[in-house]
């Protein structure tokens, strides 16, 4: 039993170490845009903190969807952050499956890199729309009486830039149209939907993502706008951002596609056109071969016309120089 648990452990560190060398030469490439995503979530995170100091709580608007849910309580709100932190560790632990997986139908960086461009589009729709127009929060933290309703002016730009994180980000108040948890949920569901292989976790994803919308509605973190527009926004920027970006290579044939560099692909392609030529000739030198000789069939063509015409030269010397009537 225990050769047998280090014989697969061993072959397991093998796949592991090979699938990191992979990843690790994809990563050096693309390391600029998935670091510019990176800081953009931060961004997203100080704007949100920014548009705190801006909200003056209020009356609840009147939702529909407040009409139709009832109210879960602030005792209850820890149950839509449940079912989106399942979302997000599930997402995280998939995306990572490759390193383990014999098979597998991406590279991980080139599914986080697509990720990410989905979520600062989405993102930076939201920071525009928020910053537009506050509405009054409807979680408990922003109505009117909380001490977290509104934040004091910062004393200096270093209050400002750290955010307050964690606490600041679950306490937020103004970031509300539209609603941040969808983005990230339809995001994943939206790429696993086209990566994944599992039909039945493919249905429940998206089951998932309706359950968390009621969620956030019936604890009154959003209103029912917030998450609507999520919907559609989310969707439509997938579709266009996705059409945008070149396709991901599929591995589930075992091949090795890695893409490679500018300056590898040019050596690739000399080695092509070489290739390309090469066959050319051996195309041309095997038709010569059927015609019956090495010559080629328009040179023939024109020997055959220069032999007749030598023949017909000499015939007219041989009759020239030949006596009349013999």
């Amino acid at each position: 039993m225990a050769i047998y648990i280090a014989r697969e452990a061993t072959k397991l560190w093998r796949k592991v170490s090979a699938e990191i060398a992979v990843e690790l030469q994809l990563l050096f490439e693309k390391w600029r845009l998935l670091l510019a995503g990176l800081v953009f979530q931060y961004i997203h995170g100080l704007a949100a903190r920014g548009v705190h100091y801006l909200h003056r709580p209020g009356p609840l608007l009147q939702d529909l969807g407040f009409m139709a849910l009832p109210e879960l309580g602030q005792d209850k709100g820890y149950l839509s952050e449940s079912v989106f932190t399942f979302i997000f560790i599930s997402f995280l632990l998939w995306s990572f499956h490759p390193f383990i997986y014999h098979s597998k139908r991406f590279y991980t960086v080139l599914l986080w890199r697509r990720v990410l461009a989905f979520l600062v589009a989405s993102q930076f729709l939201r920071i525009i729309t928020f910053y537009s127009t506050q509405l009054p929060g409807p979680n408990y933290h922003c109505r009117e009486g909380s001490k977290l309703a509104t934040l004091p002016p910062p004393h200096n730009a270093l209050e400002v830039l750290l955010i307050n994180f964690p606490r600041g980000v679950l306490f937020g108040c103004g970031d509300l149209i539209f609603s941040s948890h969808m983005i990230f949920t339809l995001v994943f569901v939206r790429t696993y939907q086209k990566y994944g292989s599992k039909r039945l976790i493919k249905l429940l994803a998206w089951l998932m993502a309706i359950v968390q919308s009621l969620l956030i509605i019936a604890s009154r973190k959003h209103y029912s706008v917030d998450v609507i527009v999520a919907w559609y926004t989310v969707n439509l920027v997938v579709f266009f951002v996705d059409n945008k970006l070149p396709e991901m290579p599929d591995r589930t044939n075992g091949l090795s596609l890695l893409p490679v560099s500018s300056k590898d692909k040019d050596v690739k392609m000399k080695e092509e056109l070489h290739k390309l030529e090469k066959d050319s000739k051996m195309k041309d030198e095997f038709h010569k071969l059927l015609n019956g000789n090495t010559v080629d069939s328009t040179d023939r063509r024109q020997r055959v016309q220069m032999n007749g015409k030598h023949g017909e030269e000499t015939n007219h010397t041989l009759s020239d120089a030949s006596p009349n009537g013999t």
